[in-house]
């Protein structure tokens, strides 16, 4: 699409990131409630339902408990982990062909939410970049620098926050690695969620 051009050269410094996203019961031990409209799928199923302002909440509790300083991942991160470490891969881990062992979309899902971890994991060991829900990044929305770039946090300020992957609601084509969307900060869907980065 338009708004994933320029091609951008990015240089990162070292991150962790989630392996799966954040399940209802992770939410739940933290929050002590649960948003999930697919509560019927378990603790193993990702939360969704929750809007970027609510997960700042989520984390300033979470790193107030824990004494860690974890975060939403930027845009770039997220991109660069979703393909296995910056590799050429139009999936979270390979290509068209992989997409029904890779994600949980509108093609495979049954119109609902699945548990964590049960397709493929890419090449770093991180299940669901494509598909299950949707993950909201840290970022603002705006466009690519042509410039190469490092660390890169999107703009300073704007209207709606980055969510990348695809969904189960989703067609194949938005969990494509190079895929971008965005929403308003203070809004929830059922097919978004998020991973925590540090």
């Amino acid at each position: 699409d338009s708004d994933e051009k320029p091609v951008q050269q990015v240089r990162l410094s070292g991150f962790q990131l989630g392996k799966h996203e954040i399940t209802q019961g992770q939410w739940k031990a933290v929050m002590g409630s649960n948003p999930s409209r697919f509560k019927n799928c378990g603790a193993a199923c990702p939360v969704e339902q929750v809007s970027w302002n609510d997960i700042q909440t989520f984390l300033k509790k979470l790193n107030q408990q824990t004494g860690e300083r974890y975060r939403l991942p930027t845009e770039a991160e997220w991109e660069y982990a979703c393909r296995s470490g910056g590799k050429n891969q139009k999936y979270c881990g390979g290509n068209e062909r992989d997409r029904f062992r890779l994600a949980w979309f509108e093609g495979n899902s049954n119109d609902e939410t699945h548990p964590v971890g049960q397709k493929q994991a890419n090449g770093l060991g991180l299940y669901d970049m494509s598909g299950n829900v949707w993950e909201w990044v840290q970022d603002w929305k705006g466009s690519y620098s042509s410039q190469r770039v490092e660390n890169p946090t999107g703009p300073a300020s704007g209207s709606k926050r980055v969510r990348r992957g695809g969904s189960w609601y989703s067609y194949h084509s938005y969990s494509l690695s190079s895929n971008r969307s965005n929403y308003s900060p203070g809004n929830s869907r059922h097919d978004l969620g998020f991973r925590l980065a540090r």
